[in-house]
């Protein structure tokens, strides 16, 4: 699978919002997007208006930037909300959300859905007691997501915890901070993503 390498600070420019890809970074004053809030490129701050194709696939572009997840990835979560009972987009929403990556930064695990993907890998977490190390892990209703015990003492993970009044946790998560263990207590709604997604758009870009 292909990986970006790049300044992951471009993304958030590329797309004219701050999607948080960098954690606690991209609440500070470092932040790319605050000094620098136009696209990337020598001409970025002349880019004209964009055709309703085009929009519909920046669309796509920032939802799977925000979830850091590939083409295919994408399609095939897509291929599967289309096949789901219900409204497409919701579903897409909602699967992506159910990751396991994206899990256990909900939780406040870790202070980017990168950083949940690198733990997630690096087995320093266990679902319902048994090791999981595929960050595209579905998680579902009754869950527990546990920190591995070997893991406790890792100082990003304390200080992301330390990090959870800040950020907040939806309503379909649980999280024991004393304990290091996290329980998906319902399923997510489209009300728990405060981003700016319209995912109708996409909808209408894979229906061409």
């Amino acid at each position: 699978m292909s990986r970006y390498r790049g300044s992951v600070c471009r993304q958030c420019r590329r797309e004219n919002m701050k999607l948080f890809l960098k954690g606690d970074r991209c609440f500070s004053d470092k932040c790319s997007f605050d000094r620098r809030g136009y696209p990337p490129g020598e001409h970025g701050q002349k880019r004209g208006k964009q055709s309703d194709y085009g929009i519909q696939l920046r669309e796509k572009q920032k939802v799977r930037r925000i979830y850091g997840i590939s083409e295919k990835q994408f399609r095939i979560s897509f291929k599967r909300a289309d096949r789901q009972k219900g409204i497409t987009g919701t579903n897409l929403l909602s699967i992506l959300e159910t990751r396991l990556d994206n899990a256990v930064f909900r939780m406040g695990f870790v202070n980017s859905r990168n950083q949940g993907r690198h733990f997630v890998r690096h087995n320093h977490f266990v679902v319902n007691g048994k090791k999981v190390n595929i960050p595209s892990y579905q998680v579902k209703k009754g869950d527990v997501v546990e920190l591995r015990e070997k893991s406790r003492k890792i100082q990003a993970i304390s200080e992301s915890l330390d990090a959870i009044v800040r950020r907040g946790i939806p309503q379909w998560l649980e999280i024991d901070k004393d304990k290091f263990k996290g329980q998906v207590v319902g399923t997510p709604v489209r009300e728990d993503i405060t981003l700016p997604i319209q995912e109708q758009l996409i909808v209408e870009l894979y229906s061409k």
